[in-house]
């Protein structure tokens, strides 16, 4: 029997042909195929998974004599287990492994202990939302934490921005059941970074290997269909190939600091054209009585984050969106975060009318949300807030790029530039992984060609962009 459709889960490729049978010739019989579009997220039963309640033992993992020689106190064993909640493990503990695993440099605010416990205390990745935590910790003899994994066992593909819908219908298409499925991931951000967290330490390559097999180990305890870890960093990615895991790859748009010291100064590098039209866009915010402010840390009061919460769910509502975060997130989150939390704001005289939520990281601004007073139009302050504003920020503290979010053609113009970001996924079902494989890599290629065409097209000066 072979089984064929659509797989519309790539924005470039459209409807590709996907198949299931056991030889090409299966392609061509008439009889024996399928045709099936995405209908929904969400079908017919459930494989039967008993998540950890608390602590759930993956066992002991001995290091190599070879890896352990050389370092005096070196443990023999690591122990690997699951935790259902970021508060078994302490902020110090989590957050070492993140540093670690990033350098102070790159530092990541998404993969702290404060963001990602923020998410689970507001209730916005929690069980009830579909996102039960599963994070694996490794630890040494002395209870010394060696590397953790942010991971989830999920229900729905909701808050990923890596779109595997098609694939969950294919499956109930041939009578089994995607879901529930492993998620290595930050919940609802669509940021690149490490996903295995590992200390830096002479065994840390091992540590990362076991915490990897610890993650595989689960996917068949659980019996789920499928780990997912969506947004890693391109080393990690061309690691995971290796162990099994099929390669994916995005895009989306980054704007980068050539030791810019003002904002005229970036835009002396595009065409004429696209100069001028950004110069137009920003002076029509002051024609509209809109003032512009970046508000930091301790300059954010708990009144920003309830009327921020308001532009949110207006911004959600507006676009048939769903409002994943709950208003404690952005009180939690704020308080946690402090100076790495930076509001952008617009006011109409005493009166805020739209905002824009970026976080800070040790190289990066990250733009990631945005909504503004219900009802209201201000021509272009979707840009000025989200884009200009993030671009002046990123010049006055110095940092090397402005990570405007997912998706979006119209920041090309705006100095946004595509780059690739990358997903590993670890499929159990044979045939099906056979099937996916084929499709990412077509997939891929348009990936690549679009990216070419794109930066072709681009609004920067000859040679300029590189």
């Amino acid at each position: 029997m072979a089984i064929t459709g659509t797989l519309p889960s790539s924005p470039f490729l459209g409807h590709v042909p996907f198949y299931l049978g056991k030889s090409s010739s299966a392609h061509n019989t008439h009889n024996s195929v399928c045709i099936f579009k995405v209908k929904a997220l969400f079908w017919g039963s459930r494989r039967s998974v008993k998540p950890a309640d608390k602590v759930l033992s993956l066992g002991e993992f001995t290091l190599s004599e070879a890896d352990s020689l050389g370092d005096t106190g070196t443990p023999e064993k690591i122990s690997v287990s699951v935790v259902s909640s970021i508060s078994e493990v302490s902020p110090d503990n989590w957050d070492s492994c993140s540093l670690d695993a990033t350098g102070h440099q790159q530092f990541n605010p998404f993969l702290s202990h404060g963001f990602l416990s923020s998410l689970e205390e507001s209730g916005s990745a929690v069980e009830g939302t579909g996102w039960i935590p599963q994070h694996i910790i490794a630890e040494d003899e002395s209870k010394n934490i060696l590397g953790v994994v942010p991971l989830y066992l999920k229900s729905h593909s909701y808050g990923e921005y890596v779109f595997d819908n098609s694939w969950a219908n294919a499956y109930y298409n041939y009578g089994l059941s995607y879901y529930p499925k492993l998620q290595c991931s930050v919940p609802f951000t669509p940021v690149a970074g490490p996903r295995i967290l590992v200390r830096k330490t002479s065994h840390r390559d091992q540590v990362f290997d076991i915490l990897v097999s610890a993650m595989k180990d689960l996917a068949v305890k659980f019996n789920v269909s499928s780990l997912h870890i969506t947004f890693p960093t391109s080393n990690e990615w061309h690691k995971l190939e290796e162990k099994g895991f099929l390669q994916r790859t995005g895009m989306q748009y980054h704007w980068k600091n050539r030791n810019y010291k003002n904002f005229d100064e970036f835009l002396m590098d595009m065409k004429q054209s696209k100069r001028k039209n950004i110069r137009q866009e920003r002076k029509k915010i002051s024609a509209q009585n809109v003032t512009m402010k970046r508000l930091r840390g301790h300059e954010i009061k708990a009144s920003h984050w309830d009327t921020f919460y308001k532009f949110y769910r207006n911004t959600t509502d507006n676009k048939w969106g769903t409002a994943y975060l709950t208003r404690d997130f952005f009180h939690r989150m704020g308080a946690k975060m402090g100076d790495n939390v930076l509001l952008v704001v617009a006011e109409e005289g005493d009166e805020l009318v739209a905002a824009a939520l970026n976080l800070i990281g040790g190289d990066t601004l990250y733009g990631r949300l945005w909504g503004c007073l219900p009802g209201t139009y201000y021509a272009n302050l979707h840009f000025e807030a989200c884009y200009y504003q993030a671009i002046d920020a990123a010049i006055e503290l110095n940092l090397s790029t402005v990570e405007a979010g997912a998706q979006g053609e119209h920041k090309i113009q705006r100095g946004y530039m595509p780059v690739p970001t990358y997903s590993c996924h670890y499929i159990l079902d044979e045939d099906f992984k056979r099937i996916i494989d084929d499709f990412l890599v077509r997939e891929t290629a348009q990936v690549k060609l679009v990216m070419n065409l794109l930066q072709d097209s681009g609004p920067f000066k000859e040679n300029v962009w590189n």
